[in-house]
């Protein structure tokens, strides 16, 4: 038998440049034409292929190697003295690979990830194989959608979504975790409680949001000073006596006004493969509040149809039944958008996570006075901080700007009268 030895061809301007791949390993057979490594340089991933077919003998590189023309890539057995030479197959192994296809069509039809035989060769392009490994997929396993199985960079993207679904679906998320060398206890007194059930509810809904949605915060601030002034006026027609309606009463007409206008934030993404997006022509506020036993979000419904004080009056009462544990379930669900506040707490900014399936949040720190430059001159005004965070697959960095910019109109200078009515 006659061995030969591969060696890299004339590739032009490179010269000591990085194997960034081996597709090949010992006792693979190749055949001419089958790209053996992958080289990058500064400038572009060009695949070696093989100038011969035949087994692989043994391997001269691996990766992270500097190769130039002229260096030995693999030693092989050339297949034509191989010709004929046939080795006969077990029972056992030939079931083997009836079962080893069979499995891989099921894999196929129940839409599971198809994790391939390492030693079938995956076709890509460079630059998808750049993406995957920037991603740290293993290219190998990526099932090809164009002809022969290639594979394309929309395949890396549905390879890693589907993992990302399958590991939330079998709750192996919160299994990757890293193991304590030292129980807490060796290191004083511990106590050892129960989570709350409404918490260990609302976590698998946050480590989906958090998972599935590529979130960005937009900060800013609204001038709500002749809001504030104007809420302080208002009093019962009946009594005289002041009412006492919190900011957040106003804040909610006020973004009712803004989702008519911009209402891709009105909407949901329930499969983005499918190029699909539900808008909803109804306007459920929900409302993140904070009780004995962890944070619900119950939904104030047709917001945009009612009045200020409605809207006050309906805010304690699903708030309270909140805290008593007696709101139904389905008010939790069928939102346009949520708001959470701190205001009542304090702090500013910070970074809300949206409540799947919507596709932002507003988060409202609390409300402090800072002295503003308008015209000229530093003026006292009453500043509400304001952390919009949104869901960047369907919402741009301008369209949240504009949309906070909105926002900010509506609960500014004379307009608190209007939202009012």
């Amino acid at each position: 038998m006659s061995k030969k030895d591969i060696k890299v061809p004339n590739i032009g301007e490179f010269k000591d440049v990085e194997v960034i791949e081996v597709l090949i390993k010992e006792g693979q057979k190749i055949k001419k034409n089958d790209p053996l490594i992958t080289i990058e340089s500064d400038k572009s991933s060009v695949e070696i292929p093989s100038s011969e077919e035949g087994t692989v003998i043994s391997l001269n590189i691996k990766i992270g190697d500097k190769v130039s023309e002229g260096d030995k890539i693999i030693e092989i057995e050339s297949e034509k003295e191989l010709k004929g030479i046939e080795v006969a197959e077990s029972p056992k192994n030939q079931l083997s690979k009836k079962v080893d296809k069979k499995e891989i069509r099921e894999n196929k039809e129940t839409g599971d990830i198809l994790i391939k035989d390492a030693s079938i060769k995956t076709s890509a392009s460079p630059k998808v194989r750049k993406f995957a490994r920037e991603l740290g997929i293993d290219i190998n396993k990526v099932s090809g959608s164009e002809r022969q199985g290639r594979v394309t960079e929309s395949d890396v993207k549905l390879f890693v979504a589907k993992k990302s679904n399958k590991t939330f679906k079998n709750q192996n998320i919160t299994d990757q975790k890293i193991e304590q060398e030292y129980s807490h206890s060796e290191f004083g007194e511990v106590e050892i409680k129960d989570i709350p059930r409404v918490k260990k509810l609302s976590s698998k809904y946050l480590m989906n949001s958090w998972s599935k949605i590529p979130h960005v915060t937009n900060h800013d601030e609204a001038d709500i000073t002749e809001l504030e002034e104007f809420r302080a006026s208002l009093t019962d027609i009946y009594t005289g006596e002041k009412k006492k309606i919190t900011p957040l009463a106003f804040i909610v007409k006020a973004l009712t006004v803004s989702l008519k206008k911009f209402p891709n934030f009105n909407s949901s993404i329930d499969e983005i493969e499918n190029g699909k997006m539900t808008v909803k022509k109804y306007f459920h506020v929900g409302i993140a509040v904070d009780t004995p036993h962890g944070l619900m979000v119950p939904k104030l419904r047709n917001a945009d149809n009612k009045n200020i004080s409605l809207i006050s009056a309906e805010l304690k009462k699903i708030s309270q039944q909140c805290r008593d544990l007696k709101i139904d379930k389905k008010e939790l669900f069928g939102g346009s958008m949520t708001i959470t506040s701190l205001g009542s707490i304090g702090g500013s900014f910070f970074t809300p996570i949206i409540n799947y399936p919507e596709v932002a949040i507003l988060g409202v720190g609390k409300a402090e006075k800072k002295q503003v430059f308008i015209d000229g001159k530093f003026v006292t005004r009453t500043m509400l901080p304001l952390s919009l965070s949104y869901d960047h697959r369907i919402i741009d960095g301008a369209e949240a700007a504009r949309f906070n910019n909105e926002l900010k109109e509506n609960l500014g200078k004379n307009f608190a009268y209007k939202l009012a009515v």
